[in-house]
């Protein structure tokens, strides 16, 4: 039996009755599969381009240098890929065919793009050779459905783009193998009948990443599977909006910006490929937030790299080609702007470039902006390579990938990472997101720039805590933030907060710290650095050096307290730590013992202080 509860719950919930007939469908009222299914174009190629599409393409390539640097720069990746064997199916962790099905999607779109571009048959005939092989596989690992979903999303662009061009023998291979390795068990996951369809109900990446790939499968076959197409495409439509609610208000991820990277990849391709192969989205575009969800790679980059906050990796930018799809569709031309900085000439780089080109001047974007929702900021002195850039974390423990983490902070200064994030841990290493998850030090508050108080080898942040960004102010000088921790430490402390403030024509940071604790205990506070750490003889002041450039951090308050410098390795009280990635990391700490309360006040000077000595007053005076 059927158990697709959850969906009809969720309909109910808004109030849905029945659609009128002047009443455009939504994702809210959407209607029963086999009337989406009289809703796909019966041509191909509709996913993501149409065939009038790719003759505009071509004619933008011959007219336009940017467009013809980006072809020519995407053929001769495909012409590398003539003499590479195909993938094999290969799960080197004994549970992901991930890397596999991504290699498959890029060849895909070099190959068919290629082809589509010049018509030469070598592009072709390699690409069918990849879509044989994988057809031939004994499954697309659907125990790790983000592997099955990618694949799909691959060879379905590969049957639809090529649609025309394949004979009736290839069609069958390519169409049997979506029917087989991905719709299948798709539909096994929408009506609950597998474990592994535990995604159809969640809240993070996993969601975009998987209803995309099925929603691609569906659109693909529309016409030849109708029934199974046609139930796939109404519960991933229903399924998406779970995930979507929250980029609102302002477009934050909370899972950090790699994240953000490959759900909204997906979340972008399938609200395209509805658009192009349907004629709507049926709504989810317009899902409070999603329009601005283009800023959160912008402003979670540095002059470094990414604020790598949660399991993200610290890349150096984030290379989106939907920043493209961004610009076109809610009117953003700094979002193309930025994405032709850092674009390395992808299929969807080609389909979305803006018709009158990427040219905004980045520099006049407004230094600072906090996400609300996710609680996270954002501020700096400007855009150049020079410019001095913090991010500041408050939010949710929660979140899928989070770490312990709230307050913690990076910062960027003279184009050096000077204060930094550790990043994630070997995602294989034992119970990394079970119940061992807060053992693994890079995972733990001691693991981040922030406080640590009465350690014990329990989690050293509460992991269900949120830590609400209370005030924010952006001026022309200076920019502020303080976040409440009291919810991270309790019930060990009465009153935990932290206040960050670009200051000094925005040349200096201060941290100040105001900790009220139940009972006198340890307060830690950390920073790591990959900087050399020189002391002056007080231990007040901290000079990093790094690549002939220099930083100072001077410990203001409290007034007996020094700094340490410490390797970035789990305190005595810590569980053992299995395997963990250290990096020769080092960390600044100042430890307090026994205190009840605290006023720890640091400054950090990427510059000769153009003036006085700060004056230092209450968070609440802030």
């Amino acid at each position: 039996m059927r158990q697709l509860a959850f969906f009809c719950c969720f309909i109910m919930l808004l109030g849905v009755t029945g659609l009128r007939a002047d009443q455009p469908a939504t994702w809210q009222n959407l209607p029963a599969g086999d009337q989406l299914i009289k809703m796909v174009r019966p041509d191909h190629p509709r996913l993501y381009i149409d065939a009038a599409g790719f003759d505009t393409l071509k004619k933008r390539v011959a007219d336009e240098p940017v467009m013809a640097r980006m072809a020519e720069q995407l053929i001769a990746r495909a012409e590398d890929l003539l003499d590479d064997a195909p993938v094999t199916y290969r799960i080197p962790d004994g549970k992901r065919l991930l890397a596999v099905s991504r290699r498959v999607v890029g060849r895909v779109f070099d190959l068919a793009m290629a082809y589509r571009l010049t018509g030469e048959a070598r592009y072709r005939d390699r690409l069918f050779v990849e879509m044989k092989t994988v057809a031939e596989f004994k499954d697309w690992n659907p125990s790790h459905y983000l592997d099955t979903a990618e694949m799909t999303h691959g060879v379905a662009i590969a049957y639809d783009w090529l649609y025309n061009d394949w004979t009736d023998e290839q069609r069958a291979v390519i169409r049997e193998a979506i029917i087989r390795h991905g719709l299948t068990p798709g539909l096994k996951c929408y009506r609950g009948e597998e474990r592994y369809g535990w995604w159809v109900r969640s809240q993070h990446n996993w969601n975009q990443v998987c209803n995309s790939g099925m929603t691609f499968g569906a659109l693909a076959l529309a016409d030849e599977k109708p029934e199974m197409a046609g139930e796939i495409l109404h519960d991933a439509i229903v399924s998406t909006p779970l995930a979507m609610k929250h980029f609102a208000p302002d477009g934050g991820w909370g899972e950090g910006v790699s994240y953000w990277h490959y759900a909204v990849r997906y979340n972008v391709g399938m609200i395209a490929a509805l658009d192009t192969a349907m004629g709507t989205d049926f709504g989810l575009a317009d899902i409070e937030g999603f329009d601005h969800a283009g800023w959160f790679p912008i402003y979670m980059t540095g002059t470094v790299g990414t604020f790598n906050f949660a399991d993200a990796g610290m890349g150096r930018v984030v290379n989106a080609p939907s920043l493209f799809w961004f610009a076109n569709r809610f009117n953003q031309p700094l979002f193309a702007s930025y994405q032709q900085l850092h674009q390395t000439a992808q299929a969807r780089d080609m389909i979305w470039y803006p018709p009158d080109g990427a040219s905004k001047d980045l520099d006049h974007m407004p230094r600072d902006k906090h996400f609300r929702g996710i609680d996270f900021v954002s501020m700096r002195s400007g855009w150049d390579h020079d410019s001095v850039c913090v991010g500041f974390k408050g939010g949710s423990n929660a979140v899928n990938h989070s770490h312990l983490d709230l307050g913690s902070f990076i910062l960027d200064a003279h184009g050096e990472r000077w204060i930094n994030d550790l990043g994630a841990d070997n995602y294989n290493l034992p119970s990394y997101f079970g119940r061992g998850r807060w053992n693994y030090y890079r995972l733990r508050a001691e693991g981040h720039n922030t406080l640590v108080i009465a350690p014990d080898n329990k989690a050293d942040q509460n992991p269900k805590a949120t830590a609400p960004i209370t005030r924010f102010k952006s001026g022309d000088d200076h920019a502020l933030a303080i976040v409440d921790l009291t919810p991270a430490y309790a019930p060990r402390v009465k009153q935990a907060k932290r206040g960050l403030m670009l200051m000094n024509q925005r040349r200096s940071v201060l941290v100040q710290d105001e900790v009220e604790c139940e009972k006198p205990t340890q307060v830690l506070w950390f920073m790591h650095t990959p900087a050399k750490v020189a002391l002056d003889e007080a231990r007040r002041i901290a000079t990093l050096n790094q690549h002939d450039k220099q930083i100072r951090v001077k410990l203001l308050e409290p007034a007996g307290a020094t700094f340490e410098v410490r390797d970035a390795v789990p305190l005595a009280t810590s569980p053992n730590p299995q395997g963990q990635k250290t990096n020769h990391e080092r960390k600044l700490t100042v430890q307090l013992d026994n205190i009840s309360t605290a006023r720890i006040i640091v400054l950090i000077e990427t510059a000769e202080p153009a003036g006085d000595a700060p004056k230092l007053k209450p968070l609440a005076d802030w």
